[in-house]
């Protein structure tokens, strides 16, 4: 069975609700609840500390890049807690114009879907009794959105949140606490988002007074009375595996793959065996597939240019097998890594992309795949649904094209990825895309 859920979310990015979110989690789980977490929408780094706090994986779901069967599935994690709760993505209704495999991504679709209340998150710093105007369009505005309560953040001095509080109430919500301003607690960023959970030392402390401090302001057991949406299993979906033993990076500079395609490819059969380029190791000789997901390569590409014997070790693993690279792993199959100070690095040369982190250009949003070329675990003709997110330029792309990428709008971009075959037959391919599911 799966238990009752909550949606945390909040008008804007911004607004405070990652905190808000972890420091749910540690509290919970540090009154001895079992609370399983999800993220709404592509996002590797939330998820990453929703595991920390929470002592459990947390899952991906997307309304735009997987289907409902698909994400009823993936709730199955959530069987035997005593609570589900996901998190929202940017504002509580924001998505793609167009639909996707059944909505536009929003964490509006799950809540609707899946029956459960939203916490809706306001910070609250300039203003007061405009707070409960900002919670009354949001409760109105899709009538199977159902608002819990209120949540309110950076308040800044007790008058400051009696004011919003009562004027909140008047109109009809229940406020659930209210957060003060706690510089103390803010999480570091960088360039992608939050600086990775596993690169804070300081993590488990900083999760622990996120989860006392919530802990001390927000009726807990109200707030979790107000979850609802119990529902029974369903079996998850399959996804092709690479390979039956897929050779797999995993370390800083490697760290972007998400635990439901982890999850299927072992209940497919697959065996993962990590590696470590920034330790200099190459990928484990007995796989018959390698897989190089996103990071941060451009943090550490003086270390992966120095480290001969990965790049030797992937170099001979890919005259006979099948390698690909995502986003940061892809730029790290290419023959250039240019980092922000425009110092050029030499990568894997596999194949013969260049790229600059110097000339930055974000690129973000949807993308649907369709493949002209196989890639470890899809054949050509494939469509996948997946994203983009990353600030490199490619200066130099000379070899075939991967795929046709649209965005969320069908429009055509230019990261078509590349590939190409070695003369001892290997395939070696790579791509800006990253996957969530295959296109239905």
């Amino acid at each position: 069975m799966i238990p009752p859920g909550l949606l945390v979310a909040a008008p804007a990015s911004g607004c405070g609700k990652t905190t808000v979110t972890l420091g749910l989690l540690a509290a919970w789980r540090a009154a001895g609840l079992a609370v399983q977490p999800f993220k709404n929408g592509p996002d590797y780094l939330d998820p990453a500390f929703h595991a920390a706090a929470a002592g459990r994986a947390s899952f991906n779901l997307d309304s735009w890049a997987m289907g409902r069967e698909r994400i009823a599935g993936l709730l199955g994690a959530a069987e035997g807690c005593d609570l589900l709760l996901a998190e929202a993505s940017v504002g509580l209704f924001d998505g793609a114009v167009t639909p996707g495999e059944w909505g536009r991504g929003a964490g509006a679709d799950l809540a609707e879907a899946f029956g459960w209340p939203v916490l809706l998150v306001l910070d609250v710093r300039g203003q007061a009794q405009s707070a409960a105007a900002v919670a009354l369009g949001f409760a109105s505005l899709r009538p199977g959105v159902k608002i819990a309560g209120v949540l309110l953040n950076r308040v800044g001095s007790a008058r400051h949140e009696a004011t919003v509080r009562s004027a909140v109430e008047a109109a009809g919500f229940r406020v659930f606490g209210a957060l003060p301003r706690d510089a103390a607690v803010a999480l570091p960023e960088r360039h992608l988002g939050l600086v990775q959970a596993e690169e804070l030392p300081e993590r488990a402390a900083t999760l622990a007074a996120l989860g006392r401090l919530v802990a001390e302001h927000v009726d807990l057991d109200a707030l979790r009375a107000a979850a609802a949406g119990a529902c029974e299993r369903v079996p998850p979906l399959p996804l092709p595996p690479p390979g039956a033993r897929i050779a797999l990076a995993r370390d800083a500079a490697f760290s972007f793959v998400y635990p439901h395609l982890l999850d299927a490819w072992h209940a497919a059969g697959a065996a993962l065996l990590p590696f470590s380029p920034l330790a200099d190791e190459a990928p484990d000789d007995s796989a018959d597939a390698c897989w190089l997901p996103g990071g941060y390569p451009e943090l550490h590409a003086g270390r992966l240019a120095a480290a001969t014997r990965w790049r030797d070790g992937l170099r001979a693993f890919a005259r006979t097998r099948p390698v690909h690279g995502e986003c940061g792993g892809y730029m790290a199959l290419g023959s250039v890594l240019e980092d922000a100070d425009g110092t050029r690095h030499a990568m894997a040369g596999l194949l013969g992309l260049e790229t600059s982190f110097r000339k930055r250009r974000l690129h973000l949003g949807y993308r649907l795949a369709e493949l002209q070329a196989p890639l470890p675990g899809h054949a050509a003709g494939t469509r996948l649904r997946g994203h983009e997110f990353h600030y490199a330029s490619v200066l130099a792309q000379p070899d075939a094209p991967l795929a046709r990428i649209t965005d969320a709008d069908g429009r055509e971009v230019a990261e078509t990825g590349s590939w190409r075959v070695l003369d001892g037959g290997g395939r070696v391919s790579g791509s800006f895309f990253h996957l969530v599911a295959p296109a239905g």
